[in-house]
């Protein structure tokens, strides 16, 4: 029975390491990509060298507050790293926001405004999703702060 505990708890330690092994590389890579280098990248998530050198390489897991710095660090969405992580679940979403998500010249308020607008065109452009989107808790008021705002883009383009 001893080797029944020990063959889940091999199995179990293989796939908490799979998956820190995956956002560790994931984590290096979009490093890489911001030439960030990896002293930088501790001293702007607050976790030491070393400690970020092992997420890197697999060794250690993250927790999500970790996590959370170091997507600040990288300029990238901290929903992009809980999902490498295995911490949220992938959910399905179209290219512009995948791509918005995923681009490091923005920050993570600017991500957020720019696709709210986009989800406010979205919902404009497409009657069924405005039924939904109407039903769906704290999305009035978003829809409301897109009215504002093309009212206020209307004045200055009248003001010219």
């Amino acid at each position: 029975m001893t080797d029944d505990r020990n063959g889940a708890g091999d199995l179990a330690a293989r796939v908490v390491g799979s998956a820190a092994h995956d956002i560790g590389g994931f984590i290096r890579a979009q490093r890489e990509a911001a030439q960030v280098s990896m002293r930088q990248l501790a001293a702007l998530a607050g976790v030491s060298n070393p400690y970020l050198s092992q997420i890197e390489r697999g060794l250690r897991k993250p927790s999500a507050e970790v996590l959370a710095q170091i997507a600040k660090g990288l300029r990238v969405s901290s929903e992009v790293l809980y999902v490498q992580a295995g911490y949220l679940e992938e959910r399905t979403h179209g290219p512009v926001r995948d791509a918005l998500l995923a681009d490091t010249a923005v920050t993570e308020r600017q991500k957020q405004v720019l696709l709210e607008i986009y989800e406010s065109f979205c919902r404009e452009n497409d009657p069924a999703r405005t039924d939904e989107a109407e039903d769906a808790p704290g999305t009035q008021s978003r829809a409301a702060g897109a009215s504002t705002s093309d009212i206020q883009i209307e004045q200055e383009n009248t003001d010219d």
